[in-house]
């Protein structure tokens, strides 16, 4: 578990020029303390600990400003650069190596039990204030820009732009 905790902190480290070093990535960025609970609360709710995952939840998202849904499957590497007002709905999934920027929403369209949310394949870039929404599939190398709202799919290597993101 120390080796992953490492493996992310140096992760931030390489993709963020400002931070001077491990602790200060560790103890002041959000993204890490995010996703350092959510692989608590993530623990708690595949046991079915469903109240003590929210609560998990609950307390990072006040303390980071990140609101990451204990169902939500992530993938290693994840950098979530500021991260205030990030959602990621509960049955997203997120792949290796991907960055997300504040404001971002992983969403559904639909209040029914089933996959509702995105799934994002591995090396993702969703630029500040995206929303992607429903249960479509973002491929390997995308790029969503900031402020784009994606409800289709995304063929892998695509750069989607705009207020109705169109492929470009």
């Amino acid at each position: 578990m120390i080796d992953r905790i490492l493996e992310l902190l140096r992760t931030y480290k390489n993709y963020d020029p400002a931070a001077k070093s491990l602790i200060e990535i560790a103890v002041l960025y959000p993204g890490p303390k995010a996703l350092f609970c959510h692989r608590i609360a993530h623990a708690l709710y595949k046991n079915h600990w469903y109240f003590l995952a929210r609560l998990v939840a609950e307390i990072s998202r006040l303390l980071t400003g990140i609101e990451l849904h204990p169902g939500a499957t992530v993938g290693k590497r994840l950098v979530i650069d500021h991260g205030m007002g990030v959602v990621i709905g509960e049955t997203a999934v997120i792949g290796d190596d991907c960055i997300i920027f504040h404001g971002v929403t992983l969403g559904g369209l639909k209040f029914d039990p089933v996959k509702r949310h995105p799934t994002v394949g591995n090396k993702v870039l969703i630029g500040t204030g995206a929303k992607v929404l429903g249960p479509i599939t973002v491929g390997d190398g995308a790029m969503i820009g900031a402020n784009a709202v994606v409800v289709r799919d995304v063929p892998p290597g695509a750069t989607m732009v705009g207020p109705l993101a169109v492929q470009k």
